[in-house]
């Protein structure tokens, strides 16, 4: 019985350490091998296109070829060193190298074309030109009025969020014909922000035949030209926005209001709370988790906000309803400045992710101390 228990207490803990030493060494030395080479010849490709060296290669396919090299070695390194869940680790390995190759590394090929001066309209073709195009992008007085653009947009995230809130409630209640206004409601979020732009931009509030501008005519307004004036325009640009993204907060903090335990909302009646305190202490707080999913994710998709706008202003009048993803489209397709371009999306991208990242915490933070 003995001899049993001291044979069990040997067996060791992780399977992995009863493979060969050797065998480890072949698998981290496959894997080194690939990786330096992968390496190698990304680094030779970028010299090369760079014009910093004269041996390279004519085309990417080098590189191709060694990334391929090295997610089968990435696969044998996995067998090698970890037997059984090294197999079972080969089923994410697809996952894995499409990730790398569909996000990682267009991430990076876009910073490489960031850094050249690459214009479609041009004879002379793709040269690296460092860091100018980001010395460009700071002096650009468009690309900081696109941001402070994005700024007021986001901040109008706020205001969706009350009357989408507003709504849920209405709906939540028992009122005649709650299905129907359900569905009329939801009618905005079914349909493309370019169908909205043409349907109540360029047809409602056309200022000379447009009902919206006929109507602004009767209540004195002499020139209703709602796109002529930048204030006018960018309310214009945030109600139109508004009006087609409501229904998706709504939608989502109705579903929150219907996932409420009613004997809560009946304990706080019993106790005497008004309407308005039963909302501000027992609904709002109970609500603040769905909330705050409700307001990032219409953030998201705020920073990506260009359809209406690219429709309807083109970012005019000067640009002043511009943001940051229309005024880049109409870098690359008006003025076919590919290089610049780029270096303008980079640049909002490292801002999107640091301030999501800022975002999420202050989120997670506030709903703790509510909470």
């Amino acid at each position: 019985m003995a001899e049993q228990t001291s044979t069990a207490n040997a067996w060791p803990a992780n399977p992995a350490d009863l493979i060969p030493q050797g065998r480890k060494r072949l698998g981290w030395g496959l894997l080194a091998i690939a990786t330096l080479g992968l390496l190698a010849i990304i680094i030779v490709q970028i010299l090369y296109k760079t014009e910093m060296s004269t041996v390279g290669f004519y085309t990417w396919r080098p590189v191709v070829y060694a990334y391929i090299f090295w997610g089968a070695a990435l696969g044998a390194w996995q067998v090698l060193t970890r037997g059984e869940d090294g197999q079972r680790a080969l089923f994410l390995l697809p996952a894995l190298l499409f990730t790398i190759a569909m996000v990682i590394f267009p991430t990076l090929f876009g910073f490489y074309i960031a850094l050249t001066d690459w214009n479609l309209s041009s004879y002379t073709g793709r040269r690296f030109n460092g860091l100018d195009n980001f010395w460009q992008m700071l002096a650009d007085p468009y690309y900081r009025n696109a941001l402070f653009n994005m700024v007021l947009y986001v901040l109008a995230v706020l205001v969706e969020y009350v009357v989408a809130f507003g709504l849920a409630l209405l709906l939540n209640a028992q009122i005649r014909a709650r299905k129907f206004f359900r569905v009329v409601f939801l009618l905005p979020l079914m349909l493309s922000p370019v169908a909205v732009s043409w349907m109540v931009g360029k047809s409602l509030m056309e200022y000379r035949f447009g009902p919206a501008a006929t109507l602004a005519r009767h209540l004195g307004w002499d020139n209703p030209a709602f796109f002529s004036d930048p204030i006018t325009a960018r309310i214009a640009i945030m109600m139109l926005d508004a009006w087609t993204f409501i229904p998706f907060m709504m939608i989502m903090l109705l579903a929150g209001l219907q996932a409420m335990s009613r004997e809560v909302l009946e304990a706080a009646r019993v106790d005497g709370a008004t309407a308005w305190q039963t909302f501000w202490q027992v609904t709002f707080p109970l609500m603040l988790p769905v909330s705050v999913t409700a307001v990032i994710l219409r953030i998201i998709f705020k920073l990506k906000l260009a359809d209406i706008i690219i429709t309807l202003t083109s970012g005019g009048p000067g640009g002043a309803t511009d943001s940051v993803s229309s005024f880049i489209y109409r870098e690359y397709r008006d003025r076919s400045n590919v290089g610049y371009g780029t270096m303008l999306a980079m640049a909002y991208l490292i801002i999107i992710i640091v301030f999501v990242t800022w975002l999420l915490k202050v989120a997670s933070r506030f709903v703790r101390n509510v909470n």
